[in-house]
């Protein structure tokens, strides 16, 4: 796909912009509070319907796909940035592979940022990965000094783009291992609570949850931040037992109780409690949603 830019991104800018590579769920919500707070903001999205929301929303787009190679015009016409914002979501419908996202896509990303030399520094990169770099952890405690055990192929290219970055001219950046999202339009396996599927999990394993509006402020604060870590772990702090969770979540959108399916591989209702202290002691962060059995539809 042809990458199209706004004049106004190939111009010189008078300010530093903020640059949201993949304004899905998470990243539109970040991007518009930056806008909410002044800031030139660009929005990077595969689709023109999209970039018309975006730029409705005060947005600047750019259309691009990351993971093509050969359409590589747009990296090399973004204006000076203070930040860059990697959310690019993985879509099986695009044919491409995780690598092809959050390494190929990704790593051309940052190789271009060094091509421009420090301009006069570096923009701080920050990148969303997932506590889905550990597996079944047997309901242990895992935090940044945990090795990561990946189960699945997405948690193992997130190992790899977390070191891509570390390891870069332009690095080591933020990577944020975010647990698992919900909030307004996404409420984790409502339409197999709705169709009365069975929940492939055992029902007494750890489930680990941050409200979308608390995730965007926490990528915001990381920004803002004057020295943060190169690792967070990102949740609310208070794992919840499936049991709980979806037994609630099936309570207040009047769904029928859960149906379990505890035989399923475990790989995929990985067990572990994700303990987020040192997030919440560096940066003073306060949550607005800090108990997600207060869920409501």
């Amino acid at each position: 796909m042809a990458e199209k830019l706004p004049e106004s991104v190939s111009s010189e800018s008078r300010r530093r912009a903020r640059l949201v590579v993949g304004c899905g769920y998470l990243g539109e919500r970040v991007a518009r509070r930056w806008v909410a707070d002044g800031a030139r903001v660009l929005g990077v999205t595969r689709r023109e319907a999209r970039a018309r929301e975006l730029e409705a929303a005060g947005i600047e787009p750019i259309v691009a796909d990351v993971t093509d190679a050969g359409a590589t015009q747009w990296l090399d016409e973004l204006p000076p940035l203070e930040t860059v914002f990697w959310a690019v979501g993985f879509d099986r419908a695009a044919g491409r592979t995780h690598h092809d996202v959050h390494v190929g896509g990704f790593g051309r990303l940052l190789d271009a940022l060094a091509r421009r030399g420090a301009d006069p520094v570096w923009p701080r990169v920050i990148l969303s990965s997932s506590t889905g770099v550990w597996g079944d952890e047997a309901g242990g405690e895992v935090d940044e000094q945990t090795p990561p055990n990946p189960g699945r192929e997405a948690g193992a290219v997130l190992v790899e783009a977390e070191r891509l970055l570390r390891g870069h001219a332009v690095g080591p950046g933020v990577a944020l291992r975010f647990a698992g999202l919900y909030g307004p339009g996404r409420l984790p396996r409502l339409e197999d609570l709705r169709a009365g599927r069975p929940i492939a999990a055992d029902p007494d394993t750890w489930l680990n949850l941050v409200h979308i509006d608390d995730a965007a402020r926490i990528v915001c604060a990381v920004a803002a931040a004057p020295s943060p870590q190169p690792l967070y772990v990102v949740s609310d702090g208070r794992p919840v037992l499936r049991r709980d969770w979806y037994g609630r979540l099936a309570a207040v959108t009047g769904c029928p109780e859960p149906i379990w399916d505890p035989s399923a591989p475990r790989v995929r209702g990985a067990d572990k409690r994700v303990n987020p202290a040192l997030l919440f002691r560096e940066l003073g962060i306060t949550l607005e949603h800090p108990n997600s059995l207060t869920i409501r539809p």
